[in-house]
């Protein structure tokens, strides 16, 4: 019994380790304004997230946008959740509560040449602009 309980600890955590990484998404604009979002899933539970956008034009301002939380997989489902009170501060401003991905890769029984990114797709967020964004894993 002890090694049936080991067994599916085990198991449980090779899942969770899948998910973890840095996910990436890059564009520019036909104006010529780059974006790049960045969202790192350590292994620890912790999320860290960045925005960056520099906007062609007058000026030629930066942006850059921070969050940070913590993360939990549940089946192919990320949450990600903030708490207002350590989380929050003068860099990362982003609250990522109540904000959840889903996780998409190829299943191992899928044996085609067919080629799926491993990706997060924002489903839902009270954020905006990350409600539908997809991230593929470096």
């Amino acid at each position: 019994m002890k090694y049936i309980v080991l067994l599916l600890v085990f198991c449980f955590s090779l899942s969770v380790f899948a998910q973890a990484g840095v996910y990436i998404r890059e564009s520019k604009n036909t104006d010529g304004t780059k974006m790049k979002w960045t969202l790192t899933l350590n292994d620890d539970g912790v999320f860290l997230y960045h925005f960056y956008r520099n906007i062609e034009g007058v000026g030629n301002p930066e942006e850059n946008f921070y969050g940070k939380g913590t993360w939990k997989a549940e089946n192919n489902v990320i949450s990600l959740t903030t708490n207002k009170e350590t989380d929050l501060d003068d860099m990362h401003t982003m609250n990522f509560s109540n904000s959840k991905a889903r996780y998409t890769t190829k299943s191992p029984r899928d044996t085609s040449d067919k080629v799926l990114k491993t990706s997060l797709r924002f489903y839902e967020s009270d954020i905006f602009h990350i409600k539908g964004l997809e991230l593929f894993k470096e």
